[in-house]
């Protein structure tokens, strides 16, 4: 059993930058894919960016390349998102995800991911 707690939410004026922390109690983090999703109010849960388990790889949705940073520390079972540039549209309630002993790439995939977080609001007002 995983467990996941995201913080580093909140209210931010557009342009401005926010950065998610999510720590995992497991001590197998380290083999683990960890992805990021969010989903905003009357939508589905979108896949935001998503991170390999060495670190070696990662991948992001079109709406957030250049602006996210996806990352991880495996000393401290923690990933995180460095949002920047923060626009309107990025509000939504974030997850972290993370996906036990995967070792592919396909990391958008919501179905490759067995434990998530509770999430944590970000709202960016314009």
């Amino acid at each position: 059993q995983v467990q996941l707690v995201e913080s580093g939410g909140g209210l931010v004026q557009a342009g401005g930058s926010l950065r998610l922390s999510c720590v995992a109690s497991t001590r197998t983090f380290s083999t683990c894919a960890l992805g990021w999703f969010r989903q905003a109010p009357g939508k589905e849960c979108e896949f935001v960016a998503g991170i390999n388990w060495s670190g070696g790889r990662t991948d992001y949705a079109d709406s957030v390349k250049g602006r996210l940073l996806i990352s991880r520390d495996n000393a401290k079972n923690t990933v995180y998102l460095q949002m920047n540039s923060l626009k309107p549209e990025d509000t939504a309630v974030y997850y972290c995800a993370a996906a036990q002993s995967y070792r592919g790439n396909y990391l958008s995939k919501k179905d490759l991911y067995d434990y998530w977080g509770q999430g944590t609001q970000v709202t960016v007002s314009s």
